[in-house]
């Protein structure tokens, strides 16, 4: 890291052209804000996005940028990382950008596990479009584009995530300035594909759509944040806590049938088996906590670090490493 002290204000650029009250405002705060933490100087920071109301986020950012179209963000900044290994490169992209026709490319830069940050802001809708639903949109979803109500099963993130073989995965609700700081650090210490969902709200299309979440009182009642090491402790004054039953989870109160705290599950998140992380990944209510903070964190071969290994490798073992040793390589010969 750089010596510099930044300030959040060393990463701002323009101004927003979101509707006001948008979750966009509130995250992008929260972004400049932990940029400054880490240190990265802005000239070593490219942030790269597809379609979309999140993917204008380049515009508000003092570090390169790229703004490119639909869906293939997750390309371009793989080529990107590949390309310039010492950049850091933040991927920016909505539910319908990220999830839609950039599906491919994101689970497939998780599974190659090449060192970029994607952020996921899911509001659950086609904001820029005008309100089509997403594929994050949940059943029964009354848009647009589905006036009697969708009839498809929603993509959990998490789910994807993880069945792709991600190595980090974390979630915050975009308002949570604090705890959304910490997991964008988290996400940046992190080498290889770190995914961070940020539960965003879209007040004209699909107003409320976090609303379990959207107050800080109601993060305490219907939210649990994790944090490595630590008990799985919610509520108000942390008088709830997760237990495990069976194969699965269960919510219990500290105190009642003599249970203290010591009988909570404590959270690890570099666990290298995935099954406790994914229960608690796709926890919902009403009889579960929604899972906030680092859900998985675990060390793994990257896949730029993995492509620079080979080449170097194989250029050692070669007689010629430009155009014109290749040339000499070769019988050569003259044409009068």
């Amino acid at each position: 890291m750089s010596e510099t002290k930044y300030t959040a204000a060393d990463y701002k650029a323009g101004q927003p052209r979101w509707c006001p009250g948008c979750g966009d405002h509130a995250f992008l705060s929260s972004f400049h804000k932990a940029l400054a933490e880490l240190g990265v100087p802005p000239h070593e920071i490219a942030v790269i996005s597809g379609i979309g109301c999140s993917s204008r986020l380049p515009y508000y950012m003092n570090t390169y940028g790229m703004h490119t179209i639909h869906g293939r963000a997750a390309a371009i900044a793989t080529g990107a990382k590949v390309a310039n290994p010492n950049l850091t490169i933040w991927q920016v992209s909505g539910d319908g950008d990220g999830l839609a026709i950039g599906g491919n490319h994101f689970i497939h830069a998780i599974r190659r596990n090449i060192d970029i940050n994607i952020i996921l802001l899911n509001n659950r809708i086609y904001g820029l479009t005008k309100g089509q639903y997403s594929p994050t949109s949940a059943r029964g979803f009354v848009s647009k584009s589905s006036p009697y109500g969708t009839v498809e099963d929603p993509f959990r993130p998490a789910e994807l995530c993880f069945g792709a073989r991600g190595r980090f995965f974390a979630r915050c609700v975009a308002v949570d300035g604090g705890p959304t700081v910490e997991v964008l650090k988290a996400a940046a210490h992190h080498k290889g594909t770190s995914v961070i969902e940020v539960l965003q709200n879209c007040v004209i299309f699909n107003d409320g759509t976090h609303n379990s979440v959207a107050k800080k009182e109601d993060r305490e009642r219907n939210a649990i944040y994790l944090e490595h090491g630590k008990p799985m402790l919610f509520g108000p004054n942390h008088e709830f806590g997760l237990m495990q039953e069976g194969f699965g989870l269960k919510v219990v109160k500290l105190g009642e049938n003599g249970i203290s705290e010591k009988d909570i599950l404590v959270h690890d998140a570099h666990c290298e088996d995935n099954t406790l992380q994914l229960k608690l990944a796709l926890m919902e209510g009403p009889d579960f906590p929604i899972a906030l903070g680092v859900i998985r964190d675990v060390k793994a071969p990257t896949y730029d670090e993995a492509v620079a290994e080979q080449i170097e490798e194989v250029s050692a073992k070669k007689r010629y490493h430009n155009f014109a040793e290749l040339l000499d390589t070769n019988d050569t010969w003259e044409i009068k």
